[in-house]
């Protein structure tokens, strides 16, 4: 599931930020923010693009960097999420 979130993730990314040019994507744990990727609007995008694609309803609480500021925070962030959706 990890690998599927993180292609969705990726695929994002590229399109709506990067236009398609994914060998502008910095590596999984690179910041996206402190590497002009996105911007506070493009936090609203991608807070968006998660909810939609995943289902997952994010509290204010949730749009830290620590939950958006890289492909891999992202997608620890939906996997976490997705888990605690299940369990409740």
């Amino acid at each position: 599931m990890t690998d599927t979130i993180r292609s969705a993730v990726r695929s994002f990314i590229t399109d709506s930020f990067l236009f398609g040019d994914a060998s502008s994507l910095p590596s999984d744990e690179g910041s996206l923010i402190a590497g002009d990727i996105i911007d506070s609007t493009g936090v609203l995008e991608l807070v968006a693009f998660i909810e939609d694609t995943f289902s997952i309803t994010m509290s204010d609480a949730d749009i830290v960097p620590d939950n958006l500021d890289s492909v891999d925070n992202i997608v620890s962030f939906v996997g976490r999420s997705a888990k605690q959706t299940a369990v409740a």
